[in-house]
């Protein structure tokens, strides 16, 4: 009858903890939740972003990651040509040594 008595209380309290466990794992995991509240897709601030290809004459309206990208090549682009064009015609000249 000790058994019973011992197995009954084990099982008692092993409701009751897992019980308290539930109610603290329901009341945690609902501010575990994510909630994106402001930051949902569905609410723009101003014009929609287009991609640089479909607007090429409009950049306030390109997508700022493209901006960014189209801008920097663009830079890259001048800098490479303004080397190329200042450095066109300053080739070393080698002197021939046996035409006197």
């Amino acid at each position: 009858m000790a058994a019973w008595m011992t197995a009954a209380r084990q099982v008692a309290n092993l409701t009751r903890i897992q019980a308290s466990r539930s109610s603290i794992a329901s009341a945690n995991g609902a501010s575990l939740l994510q909630r994106r509240g402001l930051a949902s897709a569905a609410d723009h601030h101003g014009p929609a972003k287009v991609d640089c290809w479909k607007e090429p004459m409009n950049p306030g309206n390109w997508k700022e990651e493209q901006f960014v990208i189209v801008s920097l090549a663009g830079w890259g682009l001048v800098f490479y040509g303004a080397y190329k064009f200042f450095t066109k015609g300053k080739k070393e000249q080698v002197v021939a040594e046996g035409a006197h």
